[in-house]
C-alpha cells in the first residue's frame, strides 16, 4: 500500500488559482490572451482561472482545450488504443499570447507535446504556461511563468491532483510506491 499526504486541499487550491489568475492579470490586463487546458484536470484547471479572471476584471477569457495525445513521444508505449480525447479551440490562436494550463509540470514533455499540438493551429505572438504544481525533476528545458505551489519530490513518489470535476473531491496527495 502506497503512503499518502495530503499537500493542497480545496480550499487552499482554490486560493492558489486566484493568486494565479491575478498574476496572468498583471502580465496581461487581458489583452489578446487566450487559457488553453491540456487534457484532462488543465481544461478543468483553466475554466477556473476563466472563471476567476472574469470575477476580478468583469470580461471573459478565450478558454480552449487539447489534447496531446498523438504528439507525446511515449504515445506508442502508453497503449496499444490510446484514448484521444478533443481538441476545441474556438478562436484563432494567430498573434494571441496563449497560456497553457495543466496540472502538474513534471519532466517537461506533456508541455513540449502541447507546444507541438497548438502551432498546428497557428502561430501564437506567445505561449506561456500555468500550472497547479511544479515536481521538479525537469528532462527538458520547460519551466511555468505561473507556478501554483512547488513541491519537492523523488522520482519513485506521485503526485495526485484531484479535482471535483473529475475526482469528486478537490486535494492535492503526494503518494509514495
Amino acid at each position: 500500500m502506497a503512503d499518502k499526504q495530503q499537500i493542497l486541499d480545496a480550499e487552499e487550491i482554490d486560493r492558489i488559482l486566484k493568486r494565479m489568475a491575478c498574476e496572468i492579470l498583471e502580465v496581461h490586463k487581458g489583452n489578446n490572451m487566450a487559457l488553453i487546458g491540456i487534457h484532462t484536470r488543465g481544461v478543468f484547471l483553466a475554466r477556473r482561472l476563466r472563471h476567476h479572471i472574469q470575477t476580478f476584471e468583469g470580461k471573459l477569457t478565450q478558454t480552449g482545450e487539447i489534447d496531446i495525445t498523438l504528439y507525446r513521444d511515449d504515445w506508442t508505449q502508453m497503449s496499444a488504443q490510446p484514448v484521444v480525447k478533443t481538441t476545441t479551440i474556438p478562436f484563432g490562436v494567430e498573434g494571441k499570447n496563449i497560456v497553457l494550463v495543466d496540472d502538474v509540470l513534471y519532466t517537461g514533455r506533456t508541455v513540449r507535446a502541447a507546444m507541438d499540438a497548438l502551432i498546428d493551429f497557428g502561430r501564437p505572438s506567445r505561449i506561456e504556461l500555468a500550472v497547479l504544481i511544479d515536481r521538479g525533476h525537469r528532462e527538458l528545458p520547460i519551466q511555468s511563468n505561473y507556478t501554483g505551489h512547488c513541491v519537492h519530490t523523488r522520482r519513485k513518489e506521485m503526485i495526485n491532483v484531484q479535482l471535483q470535476e473529475s475526482d469528486g473531491r478537490d486535494q492535492v496527495v503526494l503518494a509514495s510506491k
